[in-house]
């Protein structure tokens, strides 16, 4: 398992994959990311630290993920985040964050002093496909809801049951209603949420163009982002 990683192309930047407490949902049908989640706080804080060492503040950008929302993250290891941004001169931290904890964003901004943007995982704005097959919990209406609140969104494609116009429109919200977004094609895990092929490569396709797009990343493979 890799935990440290740096982004050199596309918005460069320090990434750390920590571990925190379990996922506040955490019954979304296509993760299975949730089992780096632990209990033990002592050694989570403990593992946090030693690959928060790994960082140097090369870019003055620190995107810290973890199995869940940033809000899960053990509060010593918020602390030895600060310490590292004090000391590495960090002038923007990213985090992730699901859609419960909306009304909490200022929290971390305040506890940081500096910039954080928050990244949220959509998956879709497909309503129907994203609530009632993948479960994500997060009953928003309109793209307008998410972009008042979030920096960037993260999308899904690749999954049987998703159609063409479900990706085309998503690719477009994200192109007019947000300044960056991540493109996660999926794939298959030990869940029973299954990857479509063709859906696949008719991606990858059709939207070529975003490879060379600033302000979108796309993961083919899960670890992509030299973390996991």
């Amino acid at each position: 398992m890799e935990r440290y990683s740096r982004i050199t192309d596309k918005n460069r930047r320090e990434i750390v994959l920590l571990r925190a407490f379990p996922c506040a949902w955490g019954k979304c049908t296509f993760c299975d990311y949730i089992e780096d989640n632990g209990k033990d706080e002592t050694e989570l804080v403990c593992q946090n630290r030693e690959v928060l060492k790994e960082t140097t503040g090369e870019f003055g950008v620190l995107e810290v993920i973890n199995s869940g929302s940033c809000f899960e993250l053990p509060k010593e290891t918020l602390e030895d985040i600060r310490k590292i941004v004090e000391e590495k001169g960090i002038r923007r931290l990213i985090f992730e964050s699901h859609w419960i904890y909306r009304k909490r964003l200022q929290e971390m901004r305040d506890f940081f002093g500096i910039p954080v943007t928050y990244k949220i995982g959509i998956e879709t704005f497909d309503h129907d496909f994203r609530e009632n097959v993948l479960n994500k919990h997060a009953d928003f209406q309109s793209p307008e809801e998410v972009a008042a609140l979030f920096d960037s969104i993260c999308l899904m494609v690749g999954i049987q049951g998703q159609t063409k116009e479900m990706i085309r429109n998503d690719i477009s919200v994200l192109k007019k209603y947000f300044n960056h977004g991540t493109v996660n094609v999926y794939n298959n895990n030990s869940t029973p949420v299954k990857r479509d092929e063709e859906l696949v490569r008719w991606f990858m396709e059709e939207y070529r163009w975003l490879l060379d797009d600033p302000d979108v990343e796309v993961l083919y493979e899960i670890t992509d982002f030299g973390v996991g």
